[in-house]
């Protein structure tokens, strides 16, 4: 009879035995190809879709990020199209205070980092197509759908080296708000009722090897449950988050490890 060990790391279905990790697990992601479109938004509109604790940053910026990740090394080198949507909040818990952005939701198009990101760091992930980017005259294009209808159109246009300032102003940006948060909850069985409910951070270090700055446009459907009955909720909420201003498009290339043996995944509160 199969019995769980508790020095092991198990995900569903547990009886087979434990993930197959390589005895120095990385999660190093060696190809990385990303476009980024911040904005402003309404605070108050953004605050309805924060549980408490967390509260709208300074500045209400939701971030749109699509990101093609290639020659992954959890996943023997295969790779999988992201596409996020994250907002700038205060995390004010208990016992900690941090600055960062809340996850508020996260697209992917294969379904194993889904389940890794969705049970083991709280992350909210779901299933959507992502087309890999195209570029065209110099404009930067990609697009995501479920069940054949379109979730929404990203592009950014106008691209051009950024100047000194500006890279100095993005390498500090993150200085002390390097906390991407999110909400691991999971209901009771059948549905009804809480079963977990915990708030995370999950560390990850980019390294930038080229950056691009334009112009960049959302365009979001507005969809019914019979075109998408499972997350027209989410894109018609997110649909409907005015863009008060446009903030600088970015498209960039590196790298990235989600594992930092001195920042590990952790509960915040």
């Amino acid at each position: 009879m199969f019995k769980l060990n508790p020095e092991n790391r198990y995900m569903m279905p547990a009886h087979f035995g434990p993930r197959p990790l390589r005895d120095s697990p990385s999660f190093r992601y060696h190809n990385i190809t990303s476009m980024a479109v911040p904005f402003i938004t309404d605070r108050e509109k953004l605050a309805a879709h924060l549980p408490q604790p967390f509260e709208v940053a300074e500045h209400a910026v939701v971030t749109v990020t699509y990101s093609r990740n290639g020659n992954v090394d959890f996943l023997a080198g295969h790779g999988y199209n992201m596409l996020a949507v994250s907002a700038a909040v205060v995390f004010n818990g208990e016992h900690e205070r941090l600055e960062g952005n809340y996850s508020l939701v996260v697209w992917e198009n294969l379904t194993d980092p889904i389940l890794f990101g969705r049970e083991l760091q709280g992350i909210p992930k779901i299933y959507a197509d992502i087309q890999d980017h195209s570029i065209v005259d110099g404009t930067w294009f990609t697009t995501a759908s479920h069940f054949g209808h379109k979730i929404l159109d990203m592009r950014i246009t106008d691209l051009r080296e950024p100047t000194a300032e500006e890279l100095e102003v993005y390498g500090k940006a993150p200085e002390g708000k390097d906390n991407p948060m999110g909400w691991r909850y999971l209901a009771g069985v059948g549905g009804v009722g809480q079963r977990v409910s915990e708030y995370t951070t999950f560390p990850s270090q980019t390294e930038f090897s080229e950056i691009h700055l334009g112009q960049g446009r959302v365009d979001w459907s507005h969809l019914s449950w019979e075109q998408n009955p499972t997350q027209y909720h989410i894109v018609n909420a997110l649909a409907d988050l005015p863009v008060l201003m446009e903030l600088p498009a970015m498209v960039a290339k590196g790298s990235a490890d989600l594992l930092l043996p001195d920042r590990l995944p952790r509960i915040i509160g």
